[in-house]
């Protein structure tokens, strides 16, 4: 039979056909992008989902593309199912480099399909090993099947009362006897018609309920005053005595990008004031929210991606005065990772939890405490399970002192709507934690504590890596601790542990001086142009009065140090008056003259600079002697005077280690 052909105006109508298709899918594809630019990403996966169903199948690089693009859009707003799809096509299609499996595993890590999520993240991890995000979503994979197992003491219920069939988060109580909790909602009830481009539901509204005298939450309602408008109102908290609200807002331009702002108002009878913006900083490119107040009152914490961060959205806290607002200070790399970390808020112990997606965790965000300790350092510590899951968990309140109250979470919902839950974590272990490091430096993995009490307890405990220990203590017991390290001086704290309802964590620090090289008395000032010691100067140097207590058998050089400011005969005599002044000051405090040497060097031994001042200092090398022709040559007269304080010194150095031996 001859071959049969298709009629030429069938191929033209087919091509025709092509040609229109490709033509709707590029105007889908330009409508997304521009509501991608202004962040509107539920709209915009909407129209990558067109443009991608109408893109043909043989230009396999344009549907990769618009698939990523869609999947991107997902991830924002926490579709984390249709994500995942859509960066499984982009991997298909091989767009985009290793990012698409990337973030194809970061979604099944949300999704709590862990061994799908390993296999990416160390496929990825294989092209790119020193990818720091990839590392710890590989970590928390491995850790989340343990911390699962191990659970917590929290135990966690829904909240059905504050439940709608939209998201509902970042609850907050409020009121002395903690008898009514504000929430954010996106529920139909909220004010205004309009869809939000960002999420595909109403515009977030502030509403609350309160607790009757049997405990039982009333059905919530719209908070009272002029608080919710047409935009996104949300994630409020309060000052501690009640009267000023903080929260976020995120208004909306076709034109523009979305910025999120913090807003106040102010407590008038039973409503609230007419919302006014906080000034911030003059960044208008920038978005600062989910505001939370410190216990003590005088600072406000929040999240922002300003310039200045670690990546995404960083912590960052300003002091609030009542007149003018300071500068924003960030919260630092012990908290702050390349991720996002959101939804601050304190328990009024002082206690700092917030909600990241950067350190390792269960998946999506996860729930993290940071306790500062009397260095100043953030210890960061994940909640663990039930209170992390695969989905984000984010938004604590507490009632009181208590460790209860409420959260909110989107576990088990691919589609991202939040649920509020109660938690409660009944403390009964108290431990003694501890960090063992160089005075002025760095852990010391090489050191021992041996800890005694008066109960018979007599442990020697091995410090881990990081210089860390912790061990369970008992109530109404006295503990003794001594940290020791070869080549450094003893240190010794006492503690009483009393009796407590809930569990508690001591945290003690243990400073080690070096036998070896000369160590730096922090705090140690004189008056001007003299070798009068100032008030300010006695607890450092009462530190020090102890330390030699603690190792009777030592024997120091005292010595002051000056810049090479003023005539060098001059500057001996007034360093040399210094370090006696110092020592006649020890001498009162009970240490024997004998074991003190006090020398005063002028200028005639500049420091050397170490790593831990090259760190702070980063025009600074390891190895620099700040000499006058050094410090002289630096571009800039504040590192200039950044040198001459380093030089302004007072040091004691171990002389021997035998006195009052036989």
């Amino acid at each position: 039979m001859p071959q049969q052909r298709t009629p030429l105006y069938l191929i033209g109508i087919a091509a025709l056909l092509l040609i229109i298709t490709g033509c709707g899918a590029d105007n889908y594809a330009k409508k997304a992008e521009k509501y991608y630019a202004i962040g509107e990403y539920f709209d915009a996966a909407e129209e990558y989902k067109k443009a991608y169903s109408h893109t043909p199948v043989k230009e396999k690089a344009k549907r990769g593309e618009r698939a990523f693009k869609m999947a991107e859009c997902y991830r924002k707003i926490g579709y984390s199912a249709k994500a995942a799809g859509g960066y499984q096509n982009a991997v298909r299609y091989k767009v985009g480099g290793m990012e698409p499996v990337l973030r194809l595993a970061q979604m099944q890590h949300w999704m709590g399909k862990y061994n799908d999520a390993i296999k990416n993240y160390t496929v990825f991890l294989d092209s790119i090993p020193e990818s720091i995000e990839a590392q710890n979503g590989l970590k928390g994979c491995l850790l989340a099947g343990d911390l699962k197992k191990k659970g917590s003491l929290y135990s966690i219920k829904k909240l059905p009362i504050l439940a709608s069939r939209r998201a509902d988060y970042s609850p907050m109580l409020y009121g002395e006897d903690w008898d009514q909790i504000y929430f954010t909602t996106t529920r139909q009830q909220a004010s205004g018609n309009e869809l939000s481009g960002i999420t595909g539901v109403k515009m977030a509204d502030i509403f609350y309920s309160k607790k009757d005298d049997k405990g039982k939450w009333s059905k919530p309602e719209t908070v009272e005053g002029e608080i919710n408008t047409e935009y996104e109102d949300g994630a409020c908290c309060f000052t501690p005595d009640g009267k000023t609200m903080y929260f976020t807002r995120c208004t909306h331009d076709p034109n523009y990008p979305r910025y999120a702002t913090i807003m106040s108002s102010a407590r008038s009878d039973a409503s609230w004031s007419k919302a006014q913006e906080l000034k911030i900083s003059n960044d208008t490119l920038s978005s600062f929210a989910y505001p939370a107040v410190s216990p003590d009152g005088k600072w406000l914490y929040f999240s922002s991606d300003m310039p200045g961060g670690f990546g995404g959205m960083d912590l960052w806290r300003i002091a609030i005065d009542e007149q003018s607002w300071a500068i924003p200070e960030n919260l630092g790399s012990d908290i702050n990772t390349f991720g996002d970390e959101v939804f601050p808020t304190f328990r009024p112990n002082g206690d700092l939890y917030f909600s990241s997606d950067g350190h390792p965790g269960m998946g999506g965000l996860d729930l993290f405490v940071a306790e500062q300790d009397s260095s100043n350092m953030w210890q960061i510590k994940s909640l663990g399970y039930p209170m992390n899951s695969a989905g984000d968990d984010f938004g604590m309140t507490f009632e009181g002192f208590n460790n209860r109250g409420f959260f909110s979470t989107n576990r088990g919902n691919g589609r991202g709507w939040d649920q509020i839950m109660s938690f409660e974590c009944p403390e009964v272990v108290q431990s003694i934690k501890g960090w063992v490091y160089e005075k002025d430096g760095y852990e010391l993995p090489g050191a021992m504590v041996y800890m005694i009490g008066n109960d018979g307890t007599n442990l020697r405990l091995s410090v881990k890596p990081d210089g860390s220990f912790e061990q369970e203590v008992k109530p109404n017991v006295d503990y003794v601790l001594l940290g020791t390290c070869q080549g450094y001086l003893n240190h010794k704290q006492e503690i009483h542990i009393d009796t407590s309802s809930i569990s508690r964590q001591h945290v003690l620090q243990f400073p080690l001086a070096s036998m070896t090289d000369p160590v730096l008395i922090r705090n140690v000032f004189y008056e001007f142009d003299s070798a009068e010691l100032t008030e300010g100067s006695t607890i450092a140097l009462d530190s020090l009065a102890m330390l030699l207590t603690e190792n009777p058998n030592v024997t120091i050089e005292l010595s002051s140090h000056c810049d090479y400011r003023g005539r060098d005969e001059y500057n001996l005599r007034l360093s040399q008056r210094r370090a006696e002044s110092v020592v006649n000051h020890l001498v009162q405090k009970g240490i024997a003259p004998q074991r003190m040497i006090p020398v005063g060097y002028g200028e005639e031994r500049p420091k050397v600079i170490n790593r831990r001042m090259a760190e702070q200092n980063p025009f600074l090398q390891i190895g620099d002697t700040l000499t006058e022709s050094f410090i002289l040559a630096l571009p800039d007269e504040a590192q200039q005077e950044i040198c001459n304080a380093l030089n302004r010194r007072t040091e004691f150095r171990v002389m021997r280690t035998t006195y009052g031996l036989p």
